[in-house]
């Protein structure tokens, strides 16, 4: 197939140039020959080699999947995206557990930061675990240890850092964005309609802080994320978790020499000391004079190649739903409404598939979208099972899509619930009228201009609103009262909008199990009575390269090279990102089951 595609874009090569194409057409086409010759070639693993795992990638659930723009960027550059898949990182890991070429694990810092949420970094520590029940060793090395990167880094059976850098350990902290002063200075009205006191989606527009009930709410969830941290990491440094919070109360960032007095870490050593220790590990590499070694994403296609060699009739469907919940198809990072419905129907007809996982992360979105998506999943787990895997955050709509499963597992860490439900309505009438602008309509009705932002809407309006926010509130306890079996009035006293950590979840009874992506598997195989018989599916399906190519194959620009972010640049980028939540908000209704906007954890 590889060779049929070569040929035939050089056979379009010799049209093009025909027609006159232009020159970044044909340099695409020359690009997507070597990108696919490039993948015809399998990966070499030689003997004694050691898998270097970068810390500062970061790990998404569902695999990469950029447009074509991106991939020829990415080629011209010689760079790559610096992220990778979580069922690559578990697969690739397990998978050099068992094969004899590899002889160890090294887990290098990079320059960046990682950003991905504790509930994905615990699968993969565990997965680190599983690796070191083989036998073999795992190496640690960065400059400066972030609380991240020392998550994982910690179950190292070596860690070192470099005697200019340090280590963090200083508790976790999320800082809110508020935009109250800002919309009444630019002069942009703001209403809001909300069901459940701990809903503090809507708190950014009215406020310049948090409210009493979100602080609780959020003090409680960094607690038990924090309480994960101390014990994980404390148990591989033989360490209490009282001993660790007296070193982050007592400094939070520690020199080399403290962090190992401190037990924190084994040795102070430079990048090409620790190449040194693994040469002795491996041998001298003859092209690099470094150590032998295979970087993960490279040594994740062997992996690949050994999952796909299993011969099952039937699949296990993993479904990603990550991203802000839309309503219609939804775009790049987005859970379209109708895009995942049709996905789940069709795998709810497809006779091959078993069972499906359904792997949610996301903080929610659309009130209308999520219903749609939540009916389909219904009725999928009515034909076959349906397993929720909860990531990092399933909550208000990803709560909403997830509860109506045969069974829910999440990871301690997760941030799950916000059953709540609140409705956003902004208008420009003052920005408008400054400037010179008025509007003067003609209705047929009292209501018939009650949708319109040239005018805040009266108190009847918004008493409309409510009822409807009130009656989607009471749907919400209803749904889940109904699929958790719990009585309606304990549900009422766990929902309030309130976001409960993993392990509070299930204490309350909202998820049944907690664990990750791979046990939601196993609870599948076994819920279907599939035995061994089976392998894994993963949608929505990627795109190919080709694919991608022949829809954009002139015209493409290239991007500035990137380079690093300095810390204003990096406010502002975090401002652009709530700015496009709000851009998201496409619910007909006007009505959300969304997370506040920023919960992220530093």
């Amino acid at each position: 197939m590889r060779d049929f595609l070569k040929h035939t874009l050089a056979t379009l090569l010799a049209l093009f140039i025909f027609l006159g194409v232009s020159i970044g057409g044909i340099l695409l086409l020359f690009i997507s020959i070597s990108i696919m010759a490039a993948r015809d070639t399998a990966p070499t693993v030689r003997d004694k080699s050691v898998l270097v795992f970068d810390l500062s990638q970061t790990i998404t659930d569902a695999p990469a999947s950029s447009n074509t723009r991106d991939v020829i960027n990415d080629a011209i550059a010689g760079s790559r995206p610096n992220t990778v898949s979580l069922r690559s990182v578990l697969n690739s890991i397990d998978e050099a557990a068992k094969d004899n070429r590899i002889v160890g694990i090294y887990l290098n810092g990079g320059n960046s930061a990682n950003t991905t949420g504790y509930a994905t970094l615990r699968e993969v520590r565990r997965a680190l675990e599983r690796f070191k029940t083989s036998g073999k060793k795992i190496f640690a090395y960065d400059v400066d240890w972030q609380e991240r990167e020392y998550y994982l880094g910690s179950i190292a059976d070596t860690i070192a850092v470099n005697p200019i850098g340090g280590l963090e350990v200083n508790g976790l902290s999320s800082e809110g964005l508020f935009f109250a002063k800002a919309l009444q200075r630019f002069g942009i009205g703001v209403q809001v309609t909300r069901v459940g006191k701990f809903k503090s989606a809507v708190e950014p527009f009215l406020q310049n802080r948090r409210s009493p009930a979100d602080r609780e709410q959020t003090r409680k969830l960094l607690g038990d994320i924090w309480t994960e941290f101390l014990n994980t990491t404390g148990k591989s440094r033989n360490l209490t978790p009282k001993q660790l919070q007296a070193i982050a109360d007592r400094s939070g960032v520690l020199e080399p020499q403290e962090a190992i007095k401190q037990k924190l870490v084994d040795r102070v050593a430079y990048a090409d000391e620790m190449t040194a220790e693994l040469k002795k590990l491996t041998g001298d590499d003859d092209n690099t004079k470094s150590f032998q070694q295979i970087n993960l994403r490279t040594y994740s296609r062997v992996a690949e190649s050994k999952s796909e060699s299993k011969t099952g009739r039937n699949q296990i469907a993993i479904v990603y739903a990550e991203g802000e919940i839309v309503n219609g198809q939804g775009g790049s990072g987005q859970i379209g409404g109708d895009r995942l419905a049709k996905q789940l129907r069709d795998l709810r007809l497809d006779d091959d598939v078993k069972a499906v996982v359904l792997r949610v992360n996301s903080p929610g979105g659309s009130a209308t979208a999520s219903e749609i998506i939540q009916r389909e999943a219904i009725l999928t787990n009515k034909a076959k099972p349906v397993i929720v895997s909860m990531g990092n955050v399933a909550a208000s709509g990803g709560y909403w899509i997830s509860t109506y499963a045969s069974q829910i597992f999440a990871e301690p860490t997760t941030i799950t619930g916000s059953i709540g439900v609140f409705g956003r309505i902004l208008n420009v009438q003052q920005v408008a009228n400054q400037n010179g602008v008025t509007w003067d309509v003609v209705k047929t009705g009292r209501f018939a201009d009650s949708r319109t932002i040239s005018r805040p809407r009266t108190p009847q309006e918004l008493e409309i609103v409510q009822d409807s926010v009130n009656r989607i509130y009471n749907q919400f306890l209803t749904k889940v009262s109904d699929s958790r079996k719990l009585e309606k009035s304990k549900v009422a006293e766990i929902a309030q909008g309130r976001v409960w950590s993993g392990v509070q979840a299930k204490s309350l009874g909202l998820v049944d199990q907690l664990g990750g992506l791979e046990d939601a598997i196993r609870a599948a195989a076994e819920r279907a009575k599939l035995g061994d018989d089976w392998q894994i599916e993963e949608y929505p399906k990627a795109r190919s390269f080709e694919e991608r190519l022949i829809e954009t194959l002139s015209g493409a620009s290239l991007d500035q090279s990137k380079t690093a972010i300095d810390p204003i640049t990096s406010e502002m980028k975090r401002l652009q990102t709530e700015l496009e939540s709000l851009k998201s908000m496409n619910d007909p209704h006007d009505v959300y089951l969304r997370l506040p906007f920023d919960l992220s954890v530093r």
